[in-house]
């Protein structure tokens, strides 16, 4: 697809001034994003204006402002994008890729899976990116969601695959594979090869309750399985960038961090299976009550963060689900 340089110069020159605290923090502001979008986590304000670049490795790096975290890469021949927040987000994205990238345009963007605050910005990016990538589902919740309208067509990747894509991008490769069904039915782990550095999209919620989107195929026990081969297929000295992570904590880390997620999402199951056991009734067990026990940095068991995950292991558990 060809590129206008002067469009992307122009957007990238002006978004950062266009951008303030105050259209940051108001939902009102963001134009109607792609169904299944999860409440945003809001910026800091000191950040809110300029969100906050850091460089990981091998000229990888990642992006925090508002929404999903999302991942970069800028070298000498390419640059790429995981994943593109919200509008206003992604105006911020881009200006700084372009300081970066001596205005390259962008060569790819891959979406971790269909929620708006990782595709919110695919509009912003459509016009200086050569191709958008995600995985078949994730499209097809895009085009043709559970609940709510359909997205605009330019937030729509036309690039897509099933369990495996792959390019290289000047000195760096990235790929993105698909596990099964975890967070929803379309989630893909992003991988920059040399830099070895793994996005994990929302299959990563760093100690915080994660968002379980059930009606677009979410599965507590297949994600446990997702975790456990992601982190038997990376090496363990993988670099992992979580979706989101609990106030004040990084949203990178090791292995370790997926596990520990993984014998939480099984701490669930489990708690649930024994509320079932005892004959406690669906209402009565969405009660809000004390932090999983191991689990206390995550939260109380019951609040609205994690109303999703036990209704999910409620309904896995009790209809006999297998995932």
């Amino acid at each position: 697809m060809p590129l206008d340089r002067r469009r992307f110069l122009v957007l990238s020159a002006g978004s950062a001034a266009s951008v303030g605290v105050t259209a940051l923090a108001a939902e009102a502001a963001v134009r109607p994003l792609a169904p299944g979008a999860q409440a945003p986590l809001q910026a800091p304000a000191a950040q809110a204006a300029q969100g906050i670049f850091t460089p990981l490795r091998r000229n990888v790096g990642c992006f925090s402002l508002r929404g999903g975290t999302a991942g970069f890469l800028v070298n000498q021949d390419a640059v790429a994008v995981v994943d593109s927040q919200f509008p206003d987000s992604a105006q911020v994205l881009v200006a700084g890729l372009s300081e970066r990238s001596g205005a390259r345009p962008v060569d790819v963007l891959v979406n971790t899976h269909h929620h708006g605050d990782h595709t919110g910005g695919n509009g912003v990016l459509r016009g200086v990116t050569r191709a958008m990538v995600a995985h078949a589902m994730a499209v097809e919740h895009l085009r043709n969601p559970p609940a709510g309208a359909p997205a605009e067509a330019d937030f729509i990747p036309e690039v897509t695959f099933t369990d495996r894509w792959s390019t290289a991008l000047g000195d760096e490769r990235i790929t993105a594979r698909h596990y099964g069904r975890a967070h929803t039915s379309g989630d893909a782990v992003v991988t920059f090869e040399e830099a070895n550095v793994a996005h994990m999209g929302d299959l990563m919620f760093h100690r915080r309750h994660p968002v379980v989107d059930r009606a677009a195929g979410a599965t507590l026990r297949g994600w446990i399985e997702v975790l456990e081969r992601t982190v038997a297929e990376h090496a363990r000295d993988t670099l992992y960038v979580f979706g989101h992570a609990g106030a004040g904590l990084p949203v990178t880390g090791t292995f370790t961090d997926l596990l520990r997620f993984r014998d939480y999402l099984d701490a669930v199951l489990a708690r649930v299976g024994a509320e079932i056991q005892a004959g406690g009734s669906r209402e009565a067990f969405l009660v809000p009550g004390p932090p999983l026990e191991g689990f206390e940095d995550f939260g109380p068991f019951g609040q609205t963060g994690a109303r999703e995950v036990r209704t999910c292991a409620w309904e896995e558990l009790a209809d006999g689900h297998q995932g």
